[in-house]
């Protein structure tokens, strides 16, 4: 299994993303990047885990393991598990400092992202984002 920030990173899913001409070929590939996402045990899809505003069930837990923080993530909607894998992607196996200068609106701008998600689900990317600065915090 690939690794989100290491085998997968932010200039990867740049890369990839600039290949597919129409956003239904995009979404399909960032549905196909949530299914890569590691499964997340039961046991961590509890209350302390799960991410407030977003639309569909989000799930997020961390560890710091030599100075790196690793998440673990998942949803009970294909296109948000895609959505975290994206996240993951640039946030996963970096140290605080990492996380924290780096400029996820304009990674999120550069793939045109969230002009092409409802409020609703944009609104519950940045809650991800929050909560993942908060932890680098």
């Amino acid at each position: 299994m690939k690794t989100f920030g290491l085998d997968i990173t932010s200039a990867d899913i740049i890369d990839t993303l600039s290949f597919f001409d129409s956003w239904d070929d995009r979404y399909r590939y960032i549905i196909d990047l949530g299914k890569e996402l590691p499964p997340m045990a039961d046991a961590e899809h509890t209350d302390a885990n799960l991410i407030r505003g977003c639309q569909s069930k989000v799930w997020l837990s961390s560890e710091s393991r030599e100075g790196r923080l690793y998440f673990n993530v998942d949803s009970d909607a294909f296109i948000v598990k895609g959505l975290l894998a994206i996240v993951m992607a640039a946030y996963n196996t970096k140290t605080p400092a990492e996380i924290r200068s780096f400029d996820i609106q304009g990674f999120f701008e550069s793939i045109d992202l969230m002009r092409h998600l409802s409020p609703t689900r944009g609104s519950g990317l940045q809650a991800m984002v929050a909560r993942i600065q908060s932890i680098a915090a």
